[in-house]
């Protein structure tokens, strides 16, 4: 590999880095095939017990978009092209001894996948969990084993202003050998 090669190698913390809360999409459509890719990170991601309770809702449909956007009632959400609907199946997911369901932490390790391998492809996404989930229940005709955790806009940024994150310091996050009161 060229010196040339090995600077153009993405790694996992620049994509961690890179990655923000897209709220501006341009109204460029999203290829199926980028949707795959997205899916595909989404479906590698590791879950408790490889149980895999993750199920995803991939939502292009204008009017479709806009029902499940009333759960939500924000005005740029209903831009993105694409809306990713991320749900955990209740039957399908391992419960710890003390009857801790961990769909949750499942869907969300698969939706982190999804978001970074957005942000390698040039798309934006945003983390939506405050929605009426019984509302997007009902628009989707979703089993009741079926549980929407979270709605994923994507799609292609509209300008080229990336936010600056705010981040707590690592001291501020970690503790070793038991946790620690500063």
């Amino acid at each position: 590999m060229s010196e040339e090669e090995g600077s153009m190698i993405v790694t996992f913390l620049d994509l961690a880095e890179k990655r923000y809360s897209l709220r501006t999409f341009s109204d460029q459509s999203v290829e199926k095939e980028k949707i795959l890719k997205l899916l595909e990170a989404a479906r590698l991601a590791p879950s408790a017990v490889n149980y895999q309770p993750c199920h995803f809702i991939v939502v292009t449909d204008e009017a479709l978009k806009t029902k499940v956007a009333e759960g939500y009632s924000r005005e740029w959400f209903a831009k993105a092209p694409v809306v990713i609907v991320a749900c955990g199946d209740h039957s399908a997911s391992w419960k710890r001894r003390d009857g801790k369901d961990h769909v949750d932490v499942d869907v969300a390790i698969a939706v982190d996948h999804l978001t970074l391998a957005a942000v390698e492809l040039g798309l934006g996404t945003c983390w939506v969990c405050a929605f009426d989930a019984a509302h997007v229940h009902s628009v989707l005709e979703l089993p009741e084993h079926l549980e929407a955790i979270a709605l994923i806009p994507l799609g292609y940024p509209l300008d080229g202003q990336v936010p600056v994150k705010k981040r707590k310091e690592l001291d501020e996050l970690v503790s070793w050998n038991g946790y620690n009161q500063a």
